[in-house]
């Protein structure tokens, strides 16, 4: 990740035992976290409130987005006792919302859905009371395995659109807009308890117009919840950034976003996916129960 940032892009290192203890636990229990493996410029604030985003099914990826600094090649085979262990951290890190991501598995006939539901699962049985938020890959538009995954459910559901339709093809060409949209909206068709999400990034040359189109269509599908953060470039082998966005619009995305009708919008530089994601629990799900 590059250092010549705008004033005010700063990304704070805070000082805490637990940034050292929540590494050398995750390293015991032999996981993984997208904080790690995508170079999160929020890590450091994560690891000392003892919380992580763990990253299932591996660290390497089988599609090759321009923006992401996941290892992209022939993923390993699933590790069976991955939730299991998932749920040891989760239940000695104290956790009241948990986030599970994964790398995409295209090479799996289930796309990973069922490893995600082990996940679930595992974490439930140690505690009842944990929210629990799963950011998918699009499972290749399969809904049996969108239907495998539900059969859980998670409390969250959260999928990236990452960027507006125009930049598909260069920031994520093995996938599909509309597969994403599409993915979103039979979430909600399926289990209206569940809590859609979706996260952009900006700064990749889109418009605020196109950016206010995406809002718009999320909000057609029944997102719940939208997170806004600027694309900061890995390494040099990943796409330039176009531009710094002010922090001016970005709170001008978060009232759009209000004013188009999301429950919750987070808007800012360093915002990611899952980056104070237990805000929206704290506010919203206190007396939530899924079915």
């Amino acid at each position: 990740m590059g250092s010549k940032f705008p004033p005010w892009i700063k990304i704070r290192i805070p000082a805490s035992i637990n940034i050292e203890s929540t590494a050398q636990l995750l390293e015991e229990l032999k996981l993984n976290t997208v904080c790690q493996s995508a170079i999160c410029p929020n890590i450091g604030e994560c690891f000392a409130q003892k919380t992580a985003t763990f990253m299932i099914m591996g660290e390497i990826c089988t599609r090759n987005c321009a923006f992401c600094a996941v290892k992209k090649g022939i993923p390993t085979p699933l590790d069976l006792e991955e939730p299991q262990r998932i749920a040891e951290a989760a239940e000695k890190l104290g956790l009241r919302h948990i986030v599970i991501t994964s790398v995409t598995r295209d090479d799996l006939h289930d796309g990973g859905a069922g490893h995600f539901l082990s996940c679930i699962t595992a974490i439930r049985k140690l505690n009842q009371s944990v929210i629990i938020e799963v950011l998918t890959p699009d499972f290749c538009g399969s809904e049996t395995s969108l239907d495998l995954l539900l059969s859980g459910p998670p409390d969250i559901f959260n999928h990236n659109l990452e960027t507006i339709p125009r930049l598909y093809q260069k920031v994520r060409p093995q996938a599909s807009y509309t597969r994403s949209i599409s993915l979103l909206e039979n979430v909600k068709s399926k289990t209206s308890s569940v809590y859609t999400k979706s996260g952009l990034m900006v700064g990749l040359g889109e418009t605020f117009q196109e950016i206010k189109n995406v809002l718009q269509d999320l909000h057609n599908v029944g997102c719940d919840i939208v997170t806004i953060g600027q694309y900061l470039r890995p390494s040099s082998s990943h796409l330039e950034v176009v531009e710094y966005i002010k922090p001016e619009i970005f709170e001008e995305y978060r009232k759009l976003g209000e004013e188009i009708g999301f429950m919750h919008v987070a808007a800012a530089p360093l915002v990611r996916s899952s980056f104070h994601a237990e805000q929206f629990s704290n506010k919203f799900m206190k007396n939530h129960v899924t079915l």
